[in-house]
């Protein structure tokens, strides 16, 4: 009994079995663009961004209110002025102290302070100073982050050692407490670094203080990230190829912390704005007359019962803005977490 010779089956044949002739093979997605399929489909993830953006545009476009509408800057007082509202004339600042609520019209639409200073304007010139310090907070934050992580992760021994207990020391105050003593330190005296000398009032101590406060809480997570990768097969043949520790640092093991990084930026972004704040509000931060949602707050718990206005609305614009920030910084995590259950179809 002859055998008949069995077809040689080949790799597209098994394909097109297992999918069927009118279906194609699934094609591979990248991790980002996946991610970013999953971030689409979070809808309050980006409801809560494009709240975030609207604040921003909002803030950018401070002078064009000031100029064309309220016809004043966030410097300029007004005690003795008066507006026409609702047909009747009324003082900005009553002659009890008192300031006029809002008006919801050109000039002071959100009232005046006790300086009959247009809140209004002082809110979005506030917001840019606060979202300029938080912003910039938070990429020195993650500069510093990724320089000190990479370095004590890779290299280890001696380095580890100096760069963790470093991380400790800031790790071990109270990120508040230690902002508010350096604040007042620094505030009184500014800041030299050589030839460079920094005032006391400006934007930059903030910035630096709030940027260094926050490296913990970023540079250790990253520091575990690479003392795992520095294990991995693609380091290994890295070395292998007689690539330096710099070159692998910057073309091997930072590419893998992207991903952590991207994650890391609107919640570190949220935390300085809300730390920015807090010491403007206790007097350790922005300086004034300058405005800041924090200043502008501690000016107005003062004159809560008689302006309530002046502490409400900054506060309810740093709330949004806080909420707007970690709501997104949440889509984007989940939308970076591998184990998400949001499929992402073609």
């Amino acid at each position: 009994m002859a055998i008949e010779p069995v077809a040689e089956l080949t790799v597209e044949d098994i394909v097109a079995a297992s999918h069927g002739e009118d279906d194609k093979p699934v094609e591979g997605v990248a991790p980002s663009r996946l991610a970013l399929r999953r971030l689409l489909r979070n809808r309050v993830a980006l409801a809560f961004g494009a709240l975030f953006l609207v604040i921003v545009a909002m803030c950018i476009a401070a002078p064009l209110w000031a100029n064309h509408v309220a016809h004043t800057d966030p410097y300029k007082n007004h005690l003795t002025d008066k507006i026409q509202v609702g047909g009747k004339t009324t003082d900005v600042v009553a002659p009890d102290g008192v300031p006029i609520g809002p008006t919801w019209g050109g000039r002071f639409f959100l009232g005046a302070d006790e300086s009959g200073r247009d809140i209004a304007v002082r809110l979005l010139y506030g917001g840019r100073n606060s979202l300029l310090i938080g912003g910039a907070a938070a990429l020195l934050t993650i500069l510093l982050s990724i320089l000190v992580g990479t370095l004590a992760g890779y290299f280890g021994g001696w380095v580890d050692t100096i760069i963790s207990r470093t991380l400790d020391i800031i790790w071990s105050f109270p990120v508040l407490l230690l902002g508010v003593a350096l604040g007042t330190a620094l505030a009184l005296q500014g800041l030299q670094i050589g030839p460079l000398e920094i005032s006391g009032e400006s934007l930059l101590i903030p910035v630096m203080i709030i940027g260094v406060v926050y490296v913990p809480y970023m540079g250790r997570p990253l520091r575990g990230q690479v003392l795992a990768l520095r294990e991995k097969e693609f380091v290994e043949a890295a070395r292998a190829q007689g690539l330096g520790p710099i070159r692998i640092m910057f073309s091997e093991i930072l590419p893998n912390l992207s991903s952590t990084i991207i994650v890391f930026f609107p919640l570190m972004v949220a935390n300085a704005i809300l730390l920015e704040a807090a010491l403007s509000f206790l007097g350790a931060g922005v300086r004034p007359p300058t405005p800041s949602w924090g200043t502008m707050i501690g000016a107005g718990v003062d004159k809560i019962v008689s302006g309530p206005h002046q502490a409400i609305v900054p506060g309810t614009m740093l709330v949004l803005t806080v909420l707007a920030l970690n709501v997104f910084g949440d889509g984007v995590r989940d939308a970076f977490d591998p184990r998400a259950k949001v499929r992402a179809k073609g």
